[in-house]
């Protein structure tokens, strides 16, 4: 039996291999990178790790204990919170131990039976298991529509939820932030905004798109993941203090998951210094996705994602293959991640590329007749 499963879940396996879509893990070793989305190198970054190290020297131990409401809380966690929200202009932050568990949790707590939830059609799988979670009701608008949405809006009843991303993890295009805030304010509806990948990347210092349109005022919260430019792990909903105390009352995957380990607050930390400190590798970062637009096109505001379309997942996976084999590290996103005829190339830049490293990747696009 233990070699067994259902039937069902076999013909599951069977429909994924027959579509050449079936995953397994893998190690991806001496490529040049424009695939992670350690945008910013941080994962790897000696001054990390050596905080880290000190720390935990400092602490004595690794991992918290249990969740946060029993015996995991710790004065890190708190200190971490208020870094957090002071960088990103928040008057408050909850701490979580991933951007998955983050998303899921607010938007699951906060709807009422009568409320409804309007998300962009595009927003990410943790975002949508967290509204399906929830006991409102919840409407799709097309994507980046912002006719769309208000035409919803003015048929949405209850208290209303807005919900869509900064920049979308697929596509590399970011959301009308400031169209979508005042129409939220015409229709008293909250705003939530998902930065993970923005943060530490747009704007300013990488204080995400939020607080670099100066919309702070204008959305109820905020999703901060550590995971992607900041090179770590975990997340932050960055809100009023009076929504940090319901999401301690009443989120669910915060009350009952063990609270993140220390490791990872004293990396998050060290994360931020590292920010503060040192712009170089944002510097570099922002440079790049702005000059690297011709070779790599971006549709609006430039952001460190860039999307080639080829259809079909053989096809795609033929040209991730190729490209693989001459030292650039760029995977194919599948269907049904995508929507069948909708399979690309997911191209991340980073602070470590170079534009002789664009170029020499642009060039094998364009070779294979995909670019």
């Amino acid at each position: 039996m233990l070699n067994e499963i259902p039937a069902r879940l076999q013909r599951k396996l069977d429909v994924r291999t027959a579509e050449n879509a079936l995953r397994g893990l893998r190690h991806f070793d001496a490529a040049i990178d424009f695939s992670s989305n350690d945008y910013l190198g941080y994962a790897q970054h000696p001054f990390i790790r050596e905080q880290v190290i000190r720390q935990l020297e400092t602490w004595k131990r690794t991992g918290s204990g249990g969740s946060r409401l029993l015996t995991g809380n710790h004065p890190a966690m708190e200190e971490l919170e208020a870094r957090v929200a002071a960088f990103h202009h928040a008057p408050a932050a909850l701490l979580f131990g991933s951007g998955y568990e983050a998303n899921s949790g607010l938007l699951s707590a906060i709807a009422g039976k009568d409320d409804t939830i309007l998300y962009d059609s595009l927003c990410h799988a943790s975002m949508r298991e967290g509204i399906q979670l929830s006991p409102g009701r919840s409407l799709s608008f097309k994507h980046n529509d912002v006719q769309d949405l208000e035409r919803k809006l003015s048929s949405a009843s209850g208290e209303k939820y807005v919900v869509t991303e900064s920049v979308f993890s697929m596509d590399g295009d970011t959301a009308p932030l400031i169209d979508l805030a005042g129409i939220c304010r015409r229709h008293g509806a909250y705003l939530i905004v998902d930065e993970a990948h923005a943060t530490g990347v747009m704007g300013k210092g990488g204080v995400g798109m939020v607080a670099h349109f100066q919309l702070e005022e204008e959305v109820f919260a905020r999703v901060y993941t550590f995971g992607k430019g900041l090179g770590q792990q975990g997340a932050a909903v960055a809100c009023s203090e009076k929504l940090r105390s319901y999401l301690i009352n009443f989120c669910r995957p915060f009350i009952y998951s063990t609270a993140p380990a220390l490791a990872l607050v004293a990396a998050v930390q060290a994360a931020y210094d590292l920010l503060e400190r040192d712009n170089t590798a944002l510097a570099s970062l922002q440079k790049l996705m702005e000059e690297s637009i011709a070779l790599l096109p971006v549709s609006g505001m430039p952001t460190a994602i860039r999307t080639i379309i080829v259809p079909g997942n053989d096809r795609v996976k033929e040209v991730a293959g190729m490209l693989q084999q001459n030292g650039f590290l760029v995977l194919p996103v599948l269907s049904s991640t995508v929507p069948a005829g909708a399979e690309r190339l997911r191209i991340c830049l980073h602070a470590f590329n170079t534009m002789e490293q664009v170029s020499a990747l642009a060039g094998l696009l364009k070779k294979s007749g995909v670019a």
